[in-house]
Parts: C-alpha cells; sequence; structure tokens
C-alpha cells in the first residue's frame, strides 16, 4: 500500500540533498561494475585503534556494572578525563561536573545543539564552506542560515566585517573550526580573540568544532577557543575521538565550555538518548591518557601523506599549499568544472573518490577535498591513475558521458 499521503515534516523537506548519500550511492554501483575503488571521500581514518584502547574497552565490557543505562550526563571518570586533558593541552581548568558533556560524537552533539537553542527564525552565522552538520543543524531546528562567503585570498578566514551591522545585532549563534574542515585552514590567535570580542558585543553564542585539534603539523599548535579570556561567557568547544584516535564507529566525543548552554544541550540530550556506553567511555578515557608519543606517531603519519599527495598533484600542474592541519587537502578543480562534475569525472576514469567542494555549501563550489586515509602506496596509485587518465590541473573541462 502506498503512504504518498504521508509527508516528511518541512524540516526534512528542507534539508539539501545530502552528497556523502549521494556518493556512497555511485560508489556502490562502481564496485559493482569491478572497479578497484580508492576511496578518498570521506573524513574516515584509515587503520586500527590503539591497542590500549581496544584492551580497555573488553576489560569494560566485561564488567557487568557497565551493562546498565550510563548516567544521561556521562562516567565521572569521563569528563574527569576530559577536563584533564583540557589543562594538560591547553592550560585550560573546567569543572568535569559542569563544563563537560560526553557525546554520541561531535556530529550528534553539533546538530542537537541547535535544536536546544535555535528558534524557527533565529539568524545563524555559518561559514561557507563547512562542515554539513554546521548548516543542517540550523536548518533543522527552523533557523535563518546567514552564509559567510570564506575566500581563499583570506586564508579561508572569516572575514567579521562582511557582517552587515543588522544581522550581527539580531544573530543567535556563529558555528566555526579551526583547523578547517574542508577547506584546511587554521585561525591565528588574534583571530580567536576577534571572534571573542565580536560576539561578545552582539552577545552571540560561539559554537567552536576543534575535532582536528591534535592532526597538526611542523610545529603548529591549534588554538582552544577556551584559550581566550571570557570566551567561556559566551562559547562552547566540541571535539571528537574519531580523528586522533581512529575512533570514528566508537561514537565518542564531547563538548566543553559554557556551563549554561552545556545544561541546555544535556536537557534535550535526556529526552532523545541515554548517552554513551559506559564500556566506550572507559576506553574512551584510555585515548584521552595515551602519551603523547602516540600523538606524534599519528601526526607523523598524516604529514607524511600530505607531502607525498602534495608532491605528486604539483607534478599534474596543481599547486596545492602545504596544511598545518586536520587529514584534508583542498584542491581547485580544474577551470571550467564545476566541483560536480569534477568529483564524478574522476571517480568515472579513475576509480578515485573525491568529495566535491559545494557538499561543504556553496563557498566550496570549484574545490574538492581529498582526505589522507590511504598509505602512500594507494595515493601512489591515485596519482597514477589520474595521470593516464590525463586529469590535470591544466586539462579540457571535457565531462564523460
Amino acid at each position: 500500500m502506498s503512504l504518498s499521503w504521508i509527508t516528511p515534516a518541512e524540516r526534512v523537506q528542507k534539508l539539501p540533498p545530502y552528497v556523502f548519500a549521494r556518493l556512497d550511492e555511485l560508489k556502490a554501483k562502481a564496485r559493482e561494475q569491478g572497479l578497484d575503488l580508492i576511496d578518498l571521500g570521506m573524513g574516515n581514518p584509515d587503520g586500527a585503534t590503539p591497542q590500549p584502547i581496544i584492551d580497555a574497552g573488553i576489560a569494560a565490557l566485561q564488567n557487568p556494572a557497565n551493562h546498565g543505562y550510563p548516567p544521561f550526563e556521562g562516567t565521572a571518570n569521563f569528563r574527569k578525563a576530559i577536563t584533564k586533558w583540557y589543562n594538560r593541552r591547553y592550560g585550560v581548568k573546567l569543572d568535569p561536573d559542569s563544563e563537560a558533556l560526553p557525546l554520541l560524537g561531535s556530529k550528534e552533539g553539533l546538530g542537537h545543539l541547535a535544536i536546544a537553542y535555535i528558534n524557527p527564525g533565529d539568524i545563524v552565522l555559518v561559514p561557507s564552506p563547512s562542515y554539513p552538520v554546521h548548516f543542517r543543524g540550523p536548518i533543522i531546528a527552523g533557523g535563518v542560515i546567514h552564509s559567510i562567503t570564506l575566500k581563499e585570498e583570506n586564508n579561508w578566514l572569516i572575514d567579521l566585517s562582511s557582517i552587515p551591522e543588522e544581522v550581527a545585532r539580531k544573530a543567535k549563534i556563529l558555528y566555526f573550526n579551526y583547523p578547517s574542515n574542508p577547506t584546511g585552514a587554521t585561525a591565528p590567535r588574534e583571530f580567536f580573540e576577534e571572534i571573542v570580542a565580536f560576539a561578545r558585543k552582539y552577545e552571540i553564542l560561539l559554537v567552536h568544532d576543534l575535532c582536528y585539534a591534535e592532526l597538526a603539523f611542523d610545529g603548529y599548535q591549534p588554538t582552544s577557543l577556551l584559550e581566550i579570556p571570557g570566551a567561556k561567557d559566551i562559547g562552547v568547544e566540541f571535539h571528537t575521538l574519531s580523528k586522533t584516535y581512529n575512533m570514528a564507529g566508537w561514537r565518542v566525543g564531547f563538548v566543553v565550555g559554557n556551563r549554561h548552554v552545556i545544561q541546555g544541550l544535556r536537557t534535550l540530550k535526556t529526552n532523545l538518548d541515554y548517552g554513551i556506553f559506559s564500556a566506550l567511555q572507559t576506553a574512551a578515557e584510555t585515548a584521552l591518557e595515551l602519551p603523547d608519543s602516540y600523538l606524534q606517531e599519528v601526526q607523523t603519519r598524516y604529514r607524511t601523506r600530505r607531502d607525498f599527495l602534495i608532491d605528486g598533484l604539483g607534478k599534474l600542474g596543481w599547486n596545492v599549499p602545504k596544511t598545518k592541519a586536520t587529514m584534508y587537502l583542498w584542491v581547485k578543480c580544474p577551470v571550467g568544472m564545476g566541483s560536480t562534475d569534477f568529483a564524478l569525472d574522476v571517480l568515472q576514469k579513475t576509480g578515485v573518490v573525491v568529495t566535491p567542494g559545494n557538499a561543504f555549501g556553496a563557498g566550496g563550489e570549484g574545490y574538492v577535498r581529498i582526505s589522507l586515509i590511504a598509505d602512500c602506496d594507494r595515493l601512489g596509485e591515485a596519482l597514477q591513475r589520474f595521470k593516464q587518465a590525463g586529469i590535470s590541473y591544466q586539462q579540457e573541462a571535457v565531462v564523460s558521458v
């Protein structure tokens, strides 16, 4: 029986197509055709979760005390591990009882924060390009998105002066993300000081996504929003264990910062979920307590891949700047080709998957994001396929049919 008379809510119908879901369909079709895909599309870290984390998870799983519902606010031990980690990494002191909240991955928290704080019609400031949940969460909540177009000539930094005064006065929340997904851009401490001053002036809640804090290279140390004096009065910061610790499927993240904002998010979540399985929180504690030598190994792995791929793309005509952080390269499409057309052309001709920049908003048009989630042998194979297919920055804008 057809249920054509039952239609999705307007909040769902307003969502733009999710490009990653479309990419999954195309990848499945390519695999059916026997293509050996090299998937550099998703930000899905390759390799196993570190053994100490697995061991801690197994031990916790065998403890029957962990098999019931976890506390809504997360376990006390995990919250303490989060705040100790912040103090060690950034010199930021947080109250584990009120200023830290475990999440089912940072994406869940970022989306639910929008539902907890955005009323229909509220203006939300969001950079373009940006991680999709930064604008999709507010859309679901009924917010009105004011896009701040980021530009290469400004090093992909938000230009606060480009926000009209009347918009700034009405805005409720500003989402932002440095080191940035998808551009790989980093922001100096001075930028964080400026955005805190801006938010305090206009009484705007700052939501900073610090998911790539530890994937930093060449001596660069990313800034935490909470390092800036006064930031905790008007801001919260999200983090995830997915990238640094190869725990994407474990779904563990957290938010820290303003206690009142965190309490609002907690209140919403108590009505929607029961939080992270306690055994996983025990494993996550172990992750945050790993020695810096582990982090250095991770940084070396991604830095080596970054240098290898930038060099290889350079031989094909691309001039890709060396990113200081993240697991991505932000690469221009050949002249005359749009993001989607180029990504599909690459997939069809080579079996290499990259993400079209417009998946991250209109400001990402003209670029593709390439994830550094394969070893150099596999990246070399991708570059060889590019060369054989005649794909380069100088190529004519010819799209396969």
